[in-house]
Protein backbone atom coordinates (compact mmCIF):
# COMPACT_ATOMS: atom_id res chain seq x y z
CA UNK A 1 0.00 0.00 0.00
CA UNK A 2 1.64 3.08 -0.90
CA UNK A 3 1.79 5.55 1.73
CA UNK A 4 2.04 9.29 2.33
CA UNK A 5 5.57 9.78 4.58
CA UNK A 6 6.45 13.19 6.10
CA UNK A 7 9.89 13.59 7.05
CA UNK A 8 10.63 16.17 9.76
CA UNK A 9 14.08 17.26 10.37
CA UNK A 10 15.12 19.35 12.96
CA UNK A 11 18.94 19.36 12.15
CA UNK A 12 19.77 22.69 12.19
CA UNK A 13 22.34 22.43 9.41
CA UNK A 14 21.19 22.00 6.02
CA UNK A 15 23.14 18.37 5.06
CA UNK A 16 24.08 17.66 9.05
CA UNK A 17 23.95 14.15 10.21
CA UNK A 18 20.61 13.92 11.43
CA UNK A 19 19.63 15.39 7.81
CA UNK A 20 21.24 13.13 6.10
CA UNK A 21 19.63 10.07 7.31
CA UNK A 22 16.52 11.63 6.21
CA UNK A 23 17.71 12.21 2.79
CA UNK A 24 18.07 8.22 2.90
CA UNK A 25 14.82 7.43 4.55
CA UNK A 26 13.46 9.76 2.50
CA UNK A 27 15.03 7.93 -0.77
CA UNK A 28 14.37 4.62 0.18
CA UNK A 29 10.83 5.84 0.53
CA UNK A 30 10.26 7.12 -2.55
CA UNK A 31 12.05 3.78 -4.31
CA UNK A 32 9.74 1.90 -2.35
CA UNK A 33 6.90 3.67 -4.27
CA UNK A 34 5.64 6.03 -1.70
CA UNK A 35 4.43 9.26 -1.61
CA UNK A 36 7.46 11.16 0.65
CA UNK A 37 8.84 14.68 1.45
CA UNK A 38 11.11 16.18 3.67
CA UNK A 39 10.29 19.38 5.48
CA UNK A 40 13.20 20.83 6.83
CA UNK A 41 11.99 22.79 10.30
CA UNK A 42 15.30 25.23 10.04
CA UNK A 43 13.45 26.90 6.91
CA UNK A 44 10.49 27.38 8.41
CA UNK A 45 9.33 29.98 11.13
CA UNK A 46 7.49 28.44 14.11
CA UNK A 47 7.03 30.51 16.92
CA UNK A 48 7.43 28.64 20.90
CA UNK A 49 4.14 28.12 22.03
CA UNK A 50 3.33 31.22 24.30
CA UNK A 51 0.74 29.13 26.83
CA UNK A 52 -2.06 31.57 25.74
CA UNK A 53 -4.61 29.39 25.60
CA UNK A 54 -6.48 29.39 22.51
CA UNK A 55 -5.86 25.80 21.80
CA UNK A 56 -7.19 24.65 24.55
CA UNK A 57 -10.47 26.59 24.58
CA UNK A 58 -11.84 24.81 21.13
CA UNK A 59 -9.24 26.38 18.73
CA UNK A 60 -8.44 24.79 15.54
CA UNK A 61 -5.79 26.90 15.07
CA UNK A 62 -2.79 28.57 17.09
CA UNK A 63 -3.38 32.40 17.76
CA UNK A 64 -0.06 32.18 16.40
CA UNK A 65 0.58 32.85 12.13
CA UNK A 66 3.04 31.13 10.81
CA UNK A 67 4.47 28.29 9.22
CA UNK A 68 3.51 25.86 11.70
CA UNK A 69 -0.01 25.74 10.86
CA UNK A 70 1.09 24.22 7.23
CA UNK A 71 3.83 21.85 9.08
CA UNK A 72 0.19 20.49 11.29
CA UNK A 73 -1.84 19.92 8.24
CA UNK A 74 0.70 17.93 6.84
CA UNK A 75 0.86 15.57 10.01
CA UNK A 76 -2.61 15.57 9.90
CA UNK A 77 -2.73 13.75 6.23
CA UNK A 78 0.36 11.57 6.47
CA UNK A 79 0.54 7.90 7.01
CA UNK A 80 3.48 8.12 8.44
CA UNK A 81 5.78 10.75 10.08
CA UNK A 82 9.47 10.06 10.41
CA UNK A 83 10.76 13.21 13.19
CA UNK A 84 15.15 13.34 13.03
CA UNK A 85 17.00 15.24 15.52
CA UNK A 86 20.57 15.61 16.62
CA UNK A 87 20.93 14.85 20.03
CA UNK A 88 22.16 17.84 22.05
CA UNK A 89 23.05 17.71 25.86
CA UNK A 90 21.05 14.40 25.97
CA UNK A 91 18.15 15.93 24.78
CA UNK A 92 15.96 16.71 21.02
CA UNK A 93 16.93 19.95 19.01
CA UNK A 94 15.13 23.16 20.10
CA UNK A 95 13.60 23.25 16.70
CA UNK A 96 11.85 20.29 17.19
CA UNK A 97 10.49 20.34 20.77
CA UNK A 98 8.97 23.70 19.79
CA UNK A 99 7.18 21.68 16.72
CA UNK A 100 5.81 19.21 19.18
CA UNK A 101 4.81 21.67 21.71
CA UNK A 102 3.21 23.83 19.05
CA UNK A 103 0.94 20.42 17.67
CA UNK A 104 -1.67 20.98 21.07
CA UNK A 105 -4.22 22.60 18.31
CA UNK A 106 -4.67 19.73 16.47
CA UNK A 107 -2.84 17.04 18.35
CA UNK A 108 -6.64 15.27 18.67
CA UNK A 109 -6.41 14.43 14.28
CA UNK A 110 -2.70 13.34 14.48
CA UNK A 111 -3.81 9.90 15.10
CA UNK A 112 -3.24 6.41 13.79
CA UNK A 113 0.18 7.31 12.62
CA UNK A 114 3.29 5.35 11.71
CA UNK A 115 6.50 6.62 13.69
CA UNK A 116 9.90 6.60 12.58
CA UNK A 117 12.61 8.23 14.87
CA UNK A 118 15.77 9.40 13.65
CA UNK A 119 18.33 10.35 16.02
CA UNK A 120 21.90 11.25 15.54
CA UNK A 121 24.79 11.89 18.43
CA UNK A 122 28.47 12.94 18.67
CA UNK A 123 28.43 9.79 21.52
CA UNK A 124 28.42 6.20 20.27
CA UNK A 125 26.82 4.90 22.90
CA UNK A 126 23.22 4.19 22.22
CA UNK A 127 22.26 4.71 25.78
CA UNK A 128 23.24 8.28 25.31
CA UNK A 129 19.61 8.94 23.52
CA UNK A 130 17.67 7.41 25.84
CA UNK A 131 15.99 11.20 26.87
CA UNK A 132 15.83 11.92 23.36
CA UNK A 133 13.52 8.56 22.29
CA UNK A 134 11.79 9.18 25.62
CA UNK A 135 10.95 12.57 24.69
CA UNK A 136 9.89 11.43 20.83
CA UNK A 137 7.75 8.26 22.77
CA UNK A 138 6.16 10.83 25.75
CA UNK A 139 4.61 12.81 22.39
CA UNK A 140 3.23 9.93 20.98
CA UNK A 141 1.56 8.60 23.67
CA UNK A 142 -0.60 11.45 23.42
CA UNK A 143 -1.48 10.26 20.18
CA UNK A 144 -4.65 7.70 19.86
CA UNK A 145 -3.42 4.99 17.82
CA UNK A 146 0.30 5.81 17.39
CA UNK A 147 2.69 3.26 16.31
CA UNK A 148 6.35 3.18 16.85
CA UNK A 149 7.96 1.03 13.83
CA UNK A 150 11.24 2.28 14.00
CA UNK A 151 14.10 4.41 15.24
CA UNK A 152 17.26 4.67 13.78
CA UNK A 153 20.64 5.82 15.63
CA UNK A 154 23.42 7.62 14.21
CA UNK A 155 26.21 7.26 16.82
CA UNK A 156 29.53 8.94 16.73
CA UNK A 157 28.67 11.89 14.63
CA UNK A 158 29.75 15.30 15.64
CA UNK A 159 31.02 16.88 12.56
CA UNK A 160 28.91 17.54 9.39
CA UNK A 161 29.77 14.20 7.11
CA UNK A 162 30.56 11.83 10.03
CA UNK A 163 27.63 9.92 9.59
CA UNK A 164 28.26 8.92 6.28
CA UNK A 165 30.43 5.97 6.75
CA UNK A 166 27.51 4.50 9.80
CA UNK A 167 25.82 1.51 9.33
CA UNK A 168 22.94 3.92 10.00
CA UNK A 169 22.54 5.54 6.56
CA UNK A 170 22.22 2.19 4.99
CA UNK A 171 19.36 1.31 7.71
CA UNK A 172 17.34 4.48 6.98
CA UNK A 173 17.57 3.98 3.53
CA UNK A 174 16.09 0.27 4.42
CA UNK A 175 13.71 1.41 6.60
CA UNK A 176 12.44 4.17 3.78
CA UNK A 177 12.46 1.43 1.54
CA UNK A 178 10.35 -1.00 3.90
CA UNK A 179 7.87 1.39 4.91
Amino acid sequence: MKKKVLILSSSPRKGGNSDTLCDRFLAGALEGGHAAEKVFLRDKTIGYCTGCGACTKGAKQCSQKDDMAKVLDQMVHADAIVMATPVYFYSMAAQMKTLIDRTCARYQEISNKEFYFILAAADGNKKAMHRTLEGFRGFTSCLDGAQEKGVIYGTGAWEVGDIKGSPAVKEAYQMGLSL
